[in-house]
This record gives structure tokens, sequence and C-alpha cells, in this order.
């Protein structure tokens, strides 16, 4: 939900695009590698590559299998996805008063700016490794806090599957910090 609301982006779409990005990446093929498009294109036009590669209707279809398909995502976020951005204007606005529209502006800009930019070409460009991978992924202090430990990105290419992203002591993972108080109040489980 969170995901429709502040990019307009269905599950199946992202999730095929993550999944071809750790299928190719780095190579040719990767739909948002910096040393494929550029450091300084995935940083500030990130969110365009997406898009571009949400086009591609065979690359959905293939590597979207077994993301959420059930009603909500059929009959709401596929079909309407922009009425997702414009419910999250609408709650700043109630939240916020006509400040909302700037609240909203700049949601609009941060989400993609840090979730498709600063994660993906950050992430690929500087940094440190805790292990090593087929790709020049790389983990970036302190600024994984800012993304819900998302920075932590060479260990995310070391195991993906895993949703504990902090490997060492000193790496903070606030994603895994919020999933475990989730999963303590019965919100969230793991597979």
């Amino acid at each position: 939900m969170w995901l429709w609301l502040t990019t307009g982006m269905n599950t199946k779409e992202w999730v095929a695009i993550h999944r071809k990005h750790h299928n190719k990446t780095d190579v040719e093929g990767d739909p948002h590698s910096p040393h494929i498009f550029g450091f300084f294109t995935v940083l500030f036009k990130g969110v365009m590559l997406y898009v571009e590669a949400a086009k591609d209707k065979n690359l959905i279809t293939n590597l979207g299998i077994g993301a959420p398909n059930d009603w909500i995502e059929q009959k709401l976020y596929t079909p309407y996805p922009w009425v997702g951005v414009m419910i999250m204007m609408l709650i700043d606005v109630v939240l916020f008063g006509w400040w909302g529209f700037l609240v909203w502006g700049i949601q609009m800009i941060w989400i993609p700016f840090w979730a498709a930019g600063v994660v993906n070409g950050i992430g690929h460009w500087f940094g440190y490794r805790n292990g090593e991978t087929k790709d020049k992924s790389k983990n970036v202090l302190p600024w994984d806090i800012i993304v819900g430990g998302e920075l932590l990105h060479n260990n995310h290419h070391l195991d993906p599957a895993n949703a504990k992203l902090s490997k060492r002591w000193f790496e903070l993972d606030m994603g895994w910090i919020w999933l475990s108080f989730f999963r303590l109040v019965r919100l969230a489980k793991l597979r």
C-alpha cells in the first residue's frame, strides 16, 4: 500500500524490476545500475529508469511471478496507479491543511530520490563491502538509517532473501527494528 501511495507503482512491477536488478546487477540489462547508466543519471533520474523498465510487459509477467495478486492489486493498485498518490495528497492536506500540498510535494520527490536514486546509485558506487558478490554493491553509513537499512546494500546482495540487512554490530537496520516491533505486536510475520 505504501508503495502505491507514494509512487503509484503496483507490487508486481516493483518485484519484477527488483528481481531483474538482482539477475543482471551492474551488467548490461540491469534496469538501474550506475555502472550502466551513469552515477548522476541513477541518482537524479532513478525513478524514470523504474518507469521505463515497467513498460516491459514481458519483464513484469515473467519476473513478477509470486507477487501478491489479490483483489486490491487487481481492482485498485494496478488499474489506478495515480489514485494512490492522490490519496496521499488528500491525507497530507487533511493532516497539515494547506501546508499538506508542500508536504506531499516533498514526499513525491523524497521517496523516489532516496529509494530509486540514492539506494541504487550510491549503494552501487561508494562504501564498504562485508563480502564479495558478482556486483559492485556497497554498504553506506550513516545514510542507511534514513532509508530503513536499504543502504546496507552489499549485505542485501550477499543474502537477498534475508529481511535483516545488518551483518555487523555497528550497522543499524531501522527496517529490521520496525519489522521486529510489528512481529512482536503480531502485525507482521516472516516466511
